[in-house]
């Protein structure tokens, strides 16, 4: 009998990107706790934000763990700062391996008979351009190195009906781009995959001024009946970039506490729509 694979993630002297690593609040949002734990982990983190003091926390964390950051202040939906970005992590590094598209916002609330176009257009520029524009910039320093690990963040509100047509809209296409990435860079030894996280609660879900009422709403739809966190979303990213998951691509690992498995007619017809569970990171 073969002998069984190493157990470690392999994600030591690795560098990871990781889009949105800040958090427009104090807390553990998805893109800081998959950041950190990539650091924890061994990898070197090239920390990215469009807000430069939305990474201090992130920083800090990963300093008093003993890891090693690089902070860049960057708009990831302009290609010119996708390129800088990910050229400061190698001239810091060495060496691209792993990207993580975080970032990302809720968008309009509007239907399609009245929202506006700019947002609309605004909303598909940060949560899926920005995804392809990182993705450009960072696959030729992987194919350099001999393969990499990218991990889109979408949201269940991009496989269940959701509210927010633009924000919807935006969270399905990422899981189709992350499955013709994966068929695309699969020969080059890329794996691309995303992470579908449910009802998690995260600064920017706080931001929403979500009730505890409407908390407690959602946390009853979730079988586990609880809240996710950001580092429930971070330990999924964690597992897509190293190599416990090296035949894996082109899937979409929902983090949801069963909600997609339990999905019930009764579920949808009982909830008014403060109360959905798949809310601004769902």
């Amino acid at each position: 009998m073969s002998a069984p694979p190493g157990t470690g993630d392999g994600l030591a002297g690795r560098t990871a990107v990781v889009t949105g690593a800040g958090s427009q609040l104090s807390g553990i949002g998805n893109g800081r706790a998959a950041a950190v734990l990539l650091a924890s982990a061994g990898a070197n983190v090239v920390l990215v934000d469009a807000v430069a003091e939305r990474l201090d926390e992130t920083a800090q964390m990963i300093a008093e763990g003993g890891g090693n950051w690089l902070c860049v202040t960057a708009d990831v939906s302009r290609e010119t700062d996708c390129h800088a970005a990910l050229t400061a992590g190698v001239e810091r590094f060495g060496r691209i391996d792993v990207l993580v598209n975080n970032v990302g916002i809720v968008g309009p609330a509007e239907s399609v008979v009245d929202i506006d176009l700019d947002d609309w257009r605004r909303c598909f520029e940060v949560n899926v351009t920005s995804m392809l524009l990182m993705s450009r910039h960072a696959i030729p320093h992987m194919r350099e190195t001999g393969g990499g690990s990218i991990v889109n963040v979408s949201s269940l509100a991009g496989v269940l009906t959701h509210p927010r047509v633009a924000y919807a809209t935006t969270k399905g296409a990422v899981l189709s781009l992350t499955r013709s990435m994966a068929g695309t860079h699969g020969p080059d030894g890329i794996r691309v995959n995303a992470v579908a996280p449910g009802p998690v609660y995260t600064p920017m879900v706080q931001a929403e001024a979500l009730t505890e009422a409407a908390r407690a709403a959602r946390a009853a739809q979730v079988p586990l009946r609880t809240e996710g966190t950001g580092w429930d979303v971070g330990e999924a990213v964690l597992y897509l970039a190293g190599d416990r998951s090296r035949w894996v691509t082109g899937t979409t690992l929902t983090v949801d506490g069963g909600f997609t498995a339990d999905l019930r007619m009764t579920n949808a017809m009982s909830l008014t729509p403060e109360q959905h569970p798949l809310g601004a990171e769902g």
